[in-house]
């Protein structure tokens, strides 16, 4: 008898001592499990990037509205050779540097610009709403994962309840066999029931370990050594209603609220394809420069100089005529004509011009409107393109909204079911782990075989199993119905 009860405690309080084992590596919460997905998982993140690449189109969008502002500068350089037309030479025998600048200021107005900042706002709030919609199937893949590991964690539990069951069992066919009780064949069936048991438990530790590499994946992080999963549901009797529960879900489903965002950009970018049918105006103004220079201005001067001392000879030939004519002498006019030095520093000065020293063009102001009246049917294409997108987001809209109410309703139903559920099992449990208690004690007496208890254990196994899968049942269905509905309910 002391055995059998020794039995009984194993098997009640197995799960307890689990639970309030110590750990030796991290422990990992459901709550914390969310957040580190929300951070880490490579899919998710992508609608991150998705809403950065619709926010950068929107500033695009809004920068058409605004000026455009060019500048640009240049310089040349041009080797001092003549060159020759028609028998005359051009240009300078001086090498020449040239540059020049202009900034000019450019702004476009048209509908078409106008709208294509709504369409991008609304695509940015399309990306928001995906980008919620990602985070709350992220959020219940993570949950359901969580269970999936907790589950399999229970069931390597009973495994090995049951695995110090049958190593009981087998201890006391040992003994019976001892004084006579027992026969051998009795003590093969409990050596082959142990090796089964330790089959099956080491079966549901790797079970337990490949749930956590699928929970970390989902996280998006490598799993870390000994990590311990620490959070606890409980089980109560659903207190929500399906009429609420539906309202809510029509209100702020992330998905149907992605979709709805997606509904309204695509009526932008029908009124969008149609601003083409609109005039556009476009300004322009812009201001230039340029400078000039000879490299060896020497010979500028010397031509200058030469141009001077021919003036004055000129002018003494004029003097020597109009003397001999008995007409006033102009000598002291021809003394005038001189090329000084200062004359010479004055051309070094307007020649250095290179590169900043620039003479400007006159100011440039620019109007232009146009009127777009046929492009081959074009605009007419575009516009029933965005027509027919709108119309399937509509479609897209509405057929959310049919599966919503499907999803709730149907999750809300397996939610009840799943609670009786589990009830129902915890009273088959019960009843299982009585009669494998009962049927140990009569193995114990020799009021019946070996056979009889691996039978009992058999459905005590099956029963608990049921129970447990019952337990995380109603927890992925809990999860489920938050998942339909879009937001946490407990």
């Amino acid at each position: 008898m002391r055995r059998l009860i020794c039995t009984l405690l194993v098997l009640a309080t197995a799960p307890a001592v689990q639970a309030q084992a110590p750990t030796t590596g991290p422990v990992l919460t459901l709550d914390e499990a969310i957040q580190l997905a929300v951070r880490n998982n490579p899919q998710f993140l992508q609608t991150g990037s998705s809403r950065t690449r619709a926010a950068a189109a929107l500033r695009s969008a809004q920068g058409q509205l605004l000026p455009t502002v060019r500048t640009s500068f240049g310089s040349s350089y041009r080797e001092g050779r003549q060159q020759f037309f028609a028998g005359q030479a051009f240009g300078s025998t001086s090498d020449v540097l040239s540059s020049s600048a202009d900034v000019g200021v450019d702004l476009a107005i048209s509908a078409a610009s106008w709208m294509a900042r709504k369409q991008q706002k609304a695509n940015l709030d399309a990306a928001e709403s995906d980008m919620t919609s990602a985070e709350a199937t992220l959020r219940s893949g993570v949950i359901t994962q969580y269970l999936n590991v907790l589950q399999a964690q229970a069931r390597a539990s009973l495994q090995d309840t049951l695995l110090r069951s049958t190593q009981a069992q087998l201890e006391l066919a040992r003994a019976r066999q001892q004084v006579g009780a027992a026969t051998t064949l009795d003590v093969r069936r409990a050596e082959v029931a142990v090796g089964q048991q330790q089959v099956a438990v080491l079966r549901e530790r790797n079970s337990v370990e490949v749930e956590k590499l699928r929970l970390f994946q989902q996280i998006g992080v490598e799993q870390p050594a000994g990590v311990t999963l620490a959070s606890t549901l409980t089980i109560a009797e659903p207190t929500v209603q399906l009429e609420s529960l539906l309202q809510q879900a029509r209100n702020g489903n992330p998905a149907l609220v992605s979709l709805r965002s997606r509904e309204r950009a695509s009526e932008v970018g029908v009124a969008s394809a149609r601003s083409a049918y609109f005039p556009s105006l476009a300004l322009s103004s812009g201001v230039s420069g340029f400078s000039q220079q000879l490299r060896n201005i020497d010979g500028s001067i010397d031509g200058a100089r030469a141009a001077a001392l021919s003036s004055q000879r000129s002018c003494l030939s004029q003097d020597s005529l109009r003397r001999g004519a008995g007409l006033p002498s102009i000598l002291q006019q021809c003394a005038a004509i001189v090329f000084t030095d200062a004359q010479a520093s004055a051309l070094r000065d307007a020649n250095a011009q290179f590169p900043f020293k620039m003479t400007r063009s006159p100011l440039q102001l620019s109007a232009q409107i146009s009127l777009p009246i046929f492009d081959g049917f074009t605009r007419e294409q575009r516009i029933q393109e965005a027509t027919a997108s709108r119309n399937d987001a509509r479609y897209r809209v509405r057929e959310q909204e049919l599966k919503l109410t499907a999803d709730v309703t149907s999750a809300y139903r397996n939610l009840v079911t799943a609670y009786q559920t589990v009830r129902l099992q915890e009273q088959n449990a019960v009843a299982a782990r009585e009669a494998l208690a009962l049927a140990q004690e009569r193995f114990r007496v020799g009021a019946n075989t070996f056979v009889d208890v691996t039978q009992a254990r058999s459905d005590y196994e099956r029963a608990e199993t049921e129970r447990i899968n019952a337990i995380y049942d109603f927890h992925k269905a809990f999860a489920a119905l938050e998942s339909a509905v879009g937001r946490p309910l407990r």
